[in-house]
């Protein structure tokens, strides 16, 4: 089995990660999503975060600076320990 593709982090499709909106609509639901972990953390450090939720304080520090895609369990474990709906919700924007 070949590996898989190397694809491009969430930052690196966002000028200003996560300030500013992405052009790209997938990378922009990642920083919805970094903007909505944020809020729910308030003034929790990561290390809180990670014991709370159960996920491991480095895969949320790659996920808030956009160095990574977060993946289903990790959403789940966040969304579960945090008690908050950190997806956003769709919508298609502006045509």
């Amino acid at each position: 089995m070949s590996p898989r593709p190397s694809r491009v982090t969430p930052h690196e499709l966002c000028i200003d990660w996560p300030t500013t909106r992405s052009d790209d609509p997938v990378a922009e639901v990642a920083r919805q999503f970094v903007l909505n972990l944020r809020d729910a953390m308030g003034s929790r450090s990561i290390r809180e975060v990670a014991r709370e939720t159960g996920v491991d304080r480095a895969s949320i520090g790659t996920v808030l600076n956009g160095m990574s895609w977060p993946d289903t369990a990790t959403l789940a474990r966040l969304e579960l320990g945090l008690k908050a709906s950190l997806w956003p919700a769709y919508s298609e924007g502006p045509n």
